[in-house]
């Protein structure tokens, strides 16, 4: 039956009145960096195709990969690549059923971020 009170409800709460939590954060950054990861298997795979068709198109995938904006892009897509395992590892263990009170979840999300930078930087500085 159709509500004819439609107009009196209250409407819900819009993420404009929220104040942005490390949980919300987090999850927010795990679908980004998820989206991400398919943008840098793309330009990979660009690569390794131009590597395949001719030198001229070679060079010129290789030249924007290695240019200040590609080594950018790519040292992003590292950091990606570990806050998307740190967070699936989050995941795994909330699976379990544990990690579920605000505290705990709190420095989940933290050290998710922090993970994934100190990971980053090994990597890079490894690479």
């Amino acid at each position: 039956m159709a509500d004819v009170n439609r107009g009196n409800r209250p409407l819900s709460p819009h993420l404009s009145i929220y104040r942005p939590q490390i949980q919300m954060v987090s999850s927010i950054l795990t679908r980004i960096t998820g989206n991400a990861l398919i943008v840098a298997s793309v330009l990979v795979v660009w690569w390794l195709l131009a590597a395949a068709t001719s030198p001229g198109y070679f060079a010129l995938a290789d030249g924007v990969l290695t240019s200040w904006f590609g080594d950018l892009v790519l040292t992003l897509s590292v950091w990606a690549l570990w806050y998307h395992f740190v967070a699936g590892l989050r995941h795994l263990y909330w699976d379990t059923g544990r990690g579920f009170d605000l505290p705990t979840a709190e420095r989940l999300g933290w050290a998710c971020v922090g993970g994934s930078v100190l990971l980053t930087l090994l990597t890079v500085a490894l690479v």
